[in-house]
């Protein structure tokens, strides 16, 4: 696990290189390492998981010659792809698992990464006599984001962070005018866009080839998913657990209190009694005081059953106003979900504790319909609209409170241009398939990474931890997708296979997200008040796309009477205007210089 960055066809300087890896260097601690060449450079920060004495990146093989690589990410079948490359004549240095890229590309070309089983960013250089060329590449989840920006003049630049790809001073950072309502609407930018133009990531499952003077051309691969059926879920999903569990490193669970992770836990904790290894150690975040919506007595009822050594760590509200602004910088644009802040300090609780790797149970509820919001556009009966309702559920901000926030000049851009609201509306009414499939390609493939794997990925990265997700392995994904729609809807086949090993109390309680509760943390007299009511009347740098008067009304209705909706506003607004100070700080005389959004012409 690492972070990675580099450039194609254009010049990158040693100090360039620096300050992008450096501002990135959270996420690998361990080791730091650059290749460059005319018109191409390659870096790596190293958090050493797999075979930590050795593993230097960028990869080399004296079998491969002119071929660079580096990965942020873990290959769990490294070791058969090592036993195929060995029977081809390649030696390997050691046993860490990108050690083998280099090989598999030379054997291969680009399609060495249908090979491959794992999360994964991927950036390799081939140098070879005939025509040098770029390849990116990510997992079919997109469990490892990977940013970059292509020039007009071809240049390719990219890391697995924005703040540092911002480091290249050849980045733009402008300010995208559709984010705003987009990051309002569905609470984080979904899709390939970031909340800045010009800077993508690669969707799931992509590959990205680019030569000098060609440009950087992107296309989407078949999913891999396990075509064997004949596991059930608790047993595909012990296979999973039972592969994942295993590193070179210190491993723990998080366990919420839910099903989910739950499941992880129990099979994990089942695998370590087994070997008679050390006891499992699992994290659950709480906050000190009394809050409505804990889930603490569940997690400790898990740990109880599956005989785990258990941390409850108990985060305080009085900090919050202060971890908000690290977590807002760490995940690089904004997120709207509060638990962005409980994700940061439970991972820094896990890495305090001495642990590089922590098991999730993160993807359950898209591959099996596990959201309240799925389970209702389903159960809609033909000819009703499930649509509109469906997208209105994923909102930060309702629609008729966004459009008193926005400025008259952004309502007449968003009026000529179209809302997110109204082209998520339409893609999904348009989709071929039906209803499920749908909206399963939806939340699998556009919100489950833009919104929660990113989220993932960075904050626990942020503090140098690798988060592995068992959900998202082939197996089951496979499964989930053969599984009758009645069976996998509302994750049945986990209650299922959760029989036994789960207390009855946490098989039988209803679906509730892991959550802060920001309706009774912001309301008047609190930290998060202070600093809302600090960050979001400093008139001189608001978003010109956002409206003052709305903004105070807003404010007035919340102090009168705080609800659950204007709390969510409140804390959208202030995560929105964090990274957008975060980003000035970043790229000060740039972004004062983009800071209007362009919306001449708008309204004509």
């Amino acid at each position: 696990m690492c972070r990675i960055c580099g450039s194609f066809a254009t010049r990158a300087t040693g100090q360039e290189l620096a300050a992008v890896s450096g501002r990135q260097r959270h996420g690998g601690p361990d080791a730091h390492g650059v290749a460059r060449g005319p018109g191409w450079s390659l870096g790596c920060n190293r958090l050493a998981v797999t075979g930590p004495t050795g593993g230097g990146q960028p990869y080399r093989l004296a079998s491969a010659p002119g071929i660079v690589a580096v990965l942020n990410g873990e290959i769990y079948n490294h070791r058969q792809l090592r036993a195929r490359m060995a029977a081809l004549g390649h030696a390997f240095p050691d046993d860490c698992d990108g050690t083998v890229i280099p090989a598999l590309y030379a054997e291969h070309g680009p399609g060495f990464v249908e090979l491959l089983d794992g999360m994964f960013a991927i950036a390799l250089v081939d140098l070879r006599p005939d025509e040098p060329r770029l390849l990116l590449a990510v997992d079919d989840h997109g469990m490892k984001t990977l940013y970059y920006h292509a020039a007009a003049d071809g240049g390719v630049r990219f890391a697995s962070e924005l703040p540092a790809l911002l480091a290249f001073p050849q980045v733009p950072a402008e300010h995208r005018d559709e984010a705003l309502d987009e990051y309002l609407t569905t609470r984080t930018c979904l899709g390939r866009q970031t909340a800045l133009r010009g800077i993508r990531t690669l969707p799931p499952g992509a590959t990205a080839l680019a030569t000098r003077g060609g440009g950087l051309r992107v296309h989407r691969r078949t999913p891999h998913r396990s075509s064997r059926g004949s596991l059930g879920a608790r047993d595909a999903l012990r296979r999973e657990v039972r592969r994942l569990v295993q590193a070179d490193v210190p491993v723990c669970a998080i366990t919420s209190g839910g099903l989910d992770s739950g499941l992880v836990t129990a099979l994990a904790a089942e695998h370590v009694n087994e070997t008679q290894a050390p006891p499992l150690h699992t994290f659950h975040l709480t906050y000190r005081g009394e809050w409505p919506g804990s889930e603490h007595g569940f997690a400790r009822a898990i740990a109880r059953r599956s005989g785990t050594v258990h941390h409850q760590v108990e985060a305080d509200p009085a900090e919050f106003a202060d971890l908000l602004p690290r977590t807002v910088w760490h995940l690089g644009q904004p997120n709207a979900d509060p638990i962005t802040l409980s994700t940061y300090a439970l991972f820094r609780a896990v890495r305090n504790e001495g642990f590089t790797v922590a098991l999730t149970g993160d993807g359950a509820d898209e591959l099996f319909a596990g959201y309240d919001r799925v389970r209702t556009a389903l159960a809609a009966p033909p000819g009703t609209g499930w649509v509109a309702p469906y997208v209105a559920s994923l909102a930060a901000v309702p629609s008729a409170l966004r459009e008193s926030l926005y400025s008259s000049d952004y309502r007449a851009f968003l009026a000529d241009r179209g809302t997110a609201e109204q082209r998520i509306a339409g893609r999904l009414s348009s989709a071929a398939g039906d209803r499920h499939a749908v909206l399963s390609s939806f939340e699998t493939f556009q919100r489950l990474p833009a919104y929660h794997l990113r989220r993932l990925d960075h904050l626990s990265m942020a503090w140098a931890v690798e988060a592995r997700l068992p959900f998202l392995q082939p197996s089951i994904t496979g499964l989930a997708a053969r599984l009758p729609v009645p069976l996998k809807t509302g994750k049945r086949a986990l209650h299922e296979a959760a029989q036994g090993l789960l207390p009855e109390a946490v098989i039988r309680r209803p679906k509730q997200p892991f959550l802060l509760p920001v309706e009774a943390m912001l309301v008047r007299g609190t930290p998060l008040m202070a600093l809302a009511q600090d960050v979001l009347t400093a008139g001189t740098h608001l978003d010109p796309r956002l409206s003052p008067h709305g903004l105070r009304a807003l404010f007035t209705a919340h102090l009168r009477r705080p609800t659950g909706t204007s709390a969510m506003a409140l804390w959208a607004l202030v995560v929105h205007e964090l990274w957008r100070q975060e980003l000035r700080a970043l790229r000060p005389a740039q972004t004062r210089a983009s800071a209007a959004p362009v919306l001449a012409g708008a309204a004509a």
